[in-house]
């Protein structure tokens, strides 16, 4: 079985209060989630992440994507409906290629920077593993409210994490300091035991953490004693100077073991200095989804006991100045289709909020791949609350017959968040549908006479691709026509520059390479310069001299 799982770590200021008191019940609630029309984006190993109030989609992208560049997508739920559009990047971001199961670490704002996220690692479609580090904040909001990303890279220095996927990342702070752990995960054999046989092999990273600083990008690597096996797919939460690292899958024993560590780091002047504890407390699981319920509150939901056992009970996780502490949570009344299927997967979509979806196995008749489940964690006070809030929102419907505004009459001065969710109607939503029909367009045709690519045994090439190849469009010929891009022998690099800039390609068959369009420039004739004459010029004296005069001044001077 493929653990796959996204992993939530939090990093909280100190002055973050906890409005959960210790005997507060959390209910656990399970509704139905209807995927209206982006039902193929939600693959197993994507992200849910959260900036400025709105949850984001990370980690899915097939090519071409017309309705969404840049492959991330901002999720909406209403009415057990949920709604996926398009999310922009700002002109000086770099490129986020799509990441499958990558270390997410979110820093909350403090010491006045923005709320963001670091994403490490992760694997593409293809298969690639990333090394790269990435900071994703929110650049701006439009008058609509439509959120602006801004995605860096970031440089580190020194012992640097080698590519992987499936491991973790938590912020500690100690002496007034902060520093990004980062430990687990796995990668493909080193390139000296590569072979024919195994060159898709992975295997367990070695048990290193990795510990570096964001503001000057120095990284280092520590071994200790107690952390002597790699883990991948475990969970990771942090408080202040200490990190737990709990669970996880071992590929050398094909095992889960019931692991608990506790990494405490301290950021002393000079060097730090890490140590590590071994807690009897630990639960055997893997893949596991976990949530915030506030400063020092996480749910544990979902994950695997074994290979062929998924975990069916949910946990509450406390982190107090003692240590950690497991309470068990009343799981509710699962579904038939949870209960018969092998895997599952989803998200953190908030706090005390999951994204939960499981494969439609043995049933051919459903449209979609998956079913999807809204799980949320409340107290009796918030489910009480949520029933008058909606006792009271009912609507008026004074307004039907009204006469609608003008584009230049709608105002959206002192609007809130929740005003404007719908004011753009369905404009803006991702749609499948709006994506071209493989029937009409013709992915699979033959696209020239060296086309050798075979649906049925089509795998990706390029990383922007998911499920279907990537084509460019040649301008040579009447009306111009698609070819393959892994037919032209494209490298990705060329491949995105084109689809990005306005350059119009031409085949192998009309010259194999991209032309800009452009107005040719204009031939200025020079113009020529005279010199002005000045009126009225002296011309300096001259002195005329015999030559016998010109020879006694000169013996004169010497």
């Amino acid at each position: 079985m493929n653990d796959c799982v996204t992993l939530f770590i939090y990093f909280q200021p100190l002055d973050y209060v906890d409005h959960v008191s210790p005997g507060s019940c959390r209910k656990m609630t399970l509704q139905p989630l209807t995927p209206v029309k982006c039902a193929g984006l939600l693959q197993q190993g994507f992200s849910l992440l959260q900036l400025d109030g709105e949850v984001l989609l990370f980690g899915q992208k097939g090519w071409p994507k017309r309705s969404c560049p840049t492959g991330v997508f901002g999720v909406r739920f209403k009415l057990g409906e949920m709604k996926l559009r398009a999310i922009s990047f700002s002109n000086d971001s770099c490129y986020l290629p799509p990441l499958r199961c990558p270390a997410v670490c979110r820093l909350d704002p403090y010491d006045g920077l923005p709320e963001s996220y670091l994403i490490h690692g992760g694997r593409t479609p293809n298969n690639e593993i990333s090394s790269s580090l990435y900071l994703l904040t929110m650049d701006s909001r439009g008058c609509n409210r439509k959120l602006t990303l801004c995605c860096k890279e970031k440089e580190l220095v020194g012992e640097v994490p080698g590519a992987r996927y499936g491991h973790t990342m938590s912020m500690v702070q100690s002496h007034g300091k902060t520093a990004c752990v980062l430990f687990g995960g796995r990668s493909y054999m080193p390139a000296g035991e590569r072979t024919t046989e195994n060159w898709n092999s992975v295997v367990d990273c070695p048990p290193q953490v990795f510990l570096f600083d964001m503001e000057f990008g120095c990284s280092s690597a520590h071994t200790l004693p107690e952390l002597s096996d790699g883990q991948s797919f475990h969970l990771a939460v942090a408080r202040e100077d200490c990190v737990y690292f709990l669970g996880g899958h071992s590929l050398s024993s094909d095992s889960r073991p019931p692991r608990l560590f506790r990494l405490r780091v301290e950021l002393l002047q000079g060097s730090p200095l890490l140590s590590c504890e071994t807690i009897e407390t630990g639960i055997s699981i893997s893949s596991a989804i976990i949530s915030r319920t506030g400063l020092t509150r996480y749910i544990i939901l979902g994950g695997y006991q074994s290979d062929s056992q998924k975990r069916m009970e949910c946990s509450t996780v406390i982190l107090n100045e003692k240590g950690i502490t497991f309470e068990a949570l009343e799981s509710p009344q699962w579904t038939q289709d949870i209960t018969q299927s092998r895997t599952w997967f989803g998200g953190s979509a908030g706090e005390g909020t999951i994204i939960l979806a499981v494969p439609t196995e043995g049933r051919p008749s459903q449209a979609d791949g998956h079913y999807f489940y809204h799980v949320s964690f409340q107290t009796e006070g918030e489910s009480k609350e949520d029933e008058e809030a909606q006792g009271c929102s009912q609507e008026s419907t004074d307004y039907d017959n009204s006469t609608p505004l003008e584009d230049s009459e709608e105002l959206y001065f002192g609007r809130e968040p929740h005003e404007l969710e719908d004011i753009d109607g369905e404009e803006g939503n991702y749609n499948e549908e709006d994506e071209e029909d493989e029937s009409q367009t013709g992915y699979w045709m033959k696209c020239c006479l060296s086309c050798q690519l075979n649906p049925n045994t089509w795998e990706p090439y390029y990383s922007t691709e998911l499920f279907r190849p990537a084509m460019i469009f040649c301008s040579r010929g009447e009306g111009g026509h698609w070819v393959h891009a892994q037919c032209m022998e494209l490298s990705e690099l060329l491949l995105l520059r084109l689809s990005e800039g306005s350059k119009k390609y031409f085949c192998m068959d009309h010259g194999g390479l991209p032309f800009q369009e452009m107005t040719p420039p204009r031939q200025v004739t020079p113009l020529k310069r005279t010199p002005l004459k000045v009126k009225d010029r002296k011309t300096p004296p001259t002195i005329k001299m015999s030559p016998a005069k010109k020879s006694f001044f000169r013996r004169l001077f010497d």
